[in-house]
Order: C-alpha cells, then structure tokens, then sequence
C-alpha cells in the first residue's frame, strides 16, 4: 500500500485486441472492473467452503453488475494448502453457471494444464463458450501443489515444458482440421474438434509465471493474471510485462490479479492487513483500486474467504460504493 507509482502508457488503443463477450466487456485499457472469486462463502480459516447458498450468490453477483465469477482447479484438497476451492470441477460448474446466470463472464483462475490433456481442456471450455454466449475466459496455469501430481502419475518438474506443449495444443484445435506434430498428440488434419470458440480462440491469460520466461509469457498469452504486491512493486512488474509486449511488435494485453478483503461497516475505516489483501473500509478500497487503475491493472478479481459480514450484504455494499467507479458496462456489447 505504498505511494502510487504511475505506469507509463504504451499504447493508444482504445480497447484490446477483440475476442469473446467476455474479453470485449471485462478488459477495457485504461479502465478497471471487479469480479469475484467464488466460492462466495466466508469460511476463514476453514479450508472447506459451505456451497448451499452457492449458486443464489453467483446469481446475485450477475444482478448486481460484478463483471466476472472466477472458479479454481483445485482436483484435490491438500492439507497443507488449507484451501479446497470451490469443491466442484470447474468446467462441470460453468456449464451450471452459463445456465444460470446471464451476463457475467465465468472464468477460470486457473486450469492446471499439465494435469489435463489439452484436447479435453479445449473442448470443455469451447463448449462452455458456446453455451453462455462468448463468457468464458480461461486462466492457465502450470501448477503449484506437488502432492497432486503422483496421483495422477504426472511429474512436477517437468510441468514447464507440458504446459507449452499444452497452450500449443489448445491453439491448434481451434482451427479447422489443424495439423500439428506435438507432445500431447498428432494432429493429422482429418479430424476436427467442434464446437468452435465463439470468438475463434478461446481467451487464454497466463498467471504468474508459470515455468515460463517472462517474454514468452508476454508473447503467448491474450492477457496476464498476477497476485497483489504494493503499489510500487506492482507498477514496475506491469510496466515490465507491458514493455516485453511492445519489444514483441504486439498490440497492448490486459493484467488482471486478485485481491482477499474484509469489508467493515465503517466506510472510512483505515486498513489492516490479512492474507493477500486487508481489511478496510469502502472509502479506502476504492482508492486502492483507483491506484492500481493507474498503474495499469485492468481487472481486480475479489476474494470473500476472510470477509466477517454477511456475504450478501457485503455484494450489496460493494455494488453500490464501487461498480459505478470500477465497470466496463457501458462496453458491453
């Protein structure tokens, strides 16, 4: 929370390079919309979320205007982690939530590629996309929980290399009857893979590192999701990723990263730190996010886990302080 360090503009666009509903409304330059991280549950230190009230939340979320959902890949719960996600696999919980709700986009943040094969990967988000009319946006990741991968007969340290193997894969399967020679397959040219994204491609945005260099992070992905640091820290990374982007010869691509809060009544109380985030009031939130606005950060994925009051309440609260600052409404298509 350290004093603003601007970023400086490298690009003049008006919007980033067009894709699906989702990618048009939540990724304006310039500007900065709020999501959510589902579960929408405030269990604490309690590793297992209470999911009865679940699918009510994500819909109030949508009504409420919130510009996203965002699910995790969490295929078993490690103790050691403290945290067993959202319970549900993730693509069998966005085909239930394209169902149920209408405009928010759904995302995942982030499928563990290197424990899924690709063609699976891609036909679960591509018929998602389909079904919720262009609304999935997908965070990819390499992974960081050993103790997952033995259980499915993967090796850790190798991810690195299956995870661009994979991201090629993905890309491949969304032309027509694509011919590639990869790790994870032969495609011959006489088989397809339908449906289509909505879009062409399904939005990828890589998170962290993910084994990667930072350029070929910078090069592969349509979008880049990172983890709070201070202000200061994270306009020199942004400012980075955004730099390694234009030496690339390529249009201007969005960050995104999230942010744990605890919401208090008081909207001008001064902040306390907690894990990855803070508690505070709404008056300080939104200076917070206008910061990061600044230094270039086009989307702020929120996380209810150590929040103490109501969660509906606090949807309402942070509806009502905040979405008229921090929405990309009017963008919608």
């Amino acid at each position: 929370m350290n004093e603003v360090t601007a970023m400086k503009d490298t690009s003049d666009a008006t919007s980033f390079a067009p894709m699906n509903r989702a990618y048009n409304s939540v990724f304006q330059p310039g500007g900065l919309s709020l999501g959510l991280v589902l579960p929408l549950d405030a269990h604490g230190n309690d590793p297992v979320p209470d999911m009865t009230r679940h699918m009510e939340r994500a819909q109030l979320a949508d009504s409420l205007g919130f510009s996203a959902l965002w699910l995790r890949d969490v295929p078993f719960n490690v103790p050691s982690f403290g945290d067993a996600g959202q319970l549900f696999d993730p693509f069998v919980y966005l085909g239930a939530l394209a169902a149920s709700t209408r405009d928010i986009a759904l995302g995942v943040a982030s499928v563990v590629l290197p424990l899924r094969h690709p063609a699976h990967v891609a036909k679960a988000a591509a018929s998602v996309d389909v079904l919720s009319g262009g609304r999935v946006l997908l965070g990819i990741a390499s992974g960081d929980r050993p103790e997952e991968y033995p259980a499915l007969n993967q090796n850790f340290p190798d991810r690195g290399a299956r995870f661009r193997d994979s991201v090629a894969y993905i890309r491949a399967v969304a032309q027509d009857y694509p011919r590639a020679a990869l790790d994870h397959g032969t495609l011959s040219g006489g088989i397809d893979m339908l449906p289509k994204p909505v879009a062409g491609n399904i939005p990828l945005l890589i998170t962290g590192g993910s084994q990667q260099s930072p350029d070929w992070v910078a090069e592969n992905g349509d979008g880049w999701m990172t983890y709070p640091r201070d202000t200061a820290a994270q306009g020199r990374v942004v400012a980075d990723y955004r730099d390694r982007i234009a030496a690339a010869g390529l249009p201007d691509k969005p960050v995104m990263q999230s942010l744990y809060v605890d919401l208090v009544d008081q909207p001008d109380a001064a902040p306390r730190p907690i894990h990855l985030g803070f508690q505070s009031g709404t008056d300080f939130l939104r200076r917070y996010l206008t910061d990061l606005r600044t230094l270039g950060i086009n989307h702020v994925a929120l996380n209810l886990r150590f929040n103490r009051a109501p969660v509906e309440d606090t949807l309402h609260r942070l509806a009502d302080a905040l979405l008229p600052d921090f929405s990309n409404t009017e963008n919608h298509p």
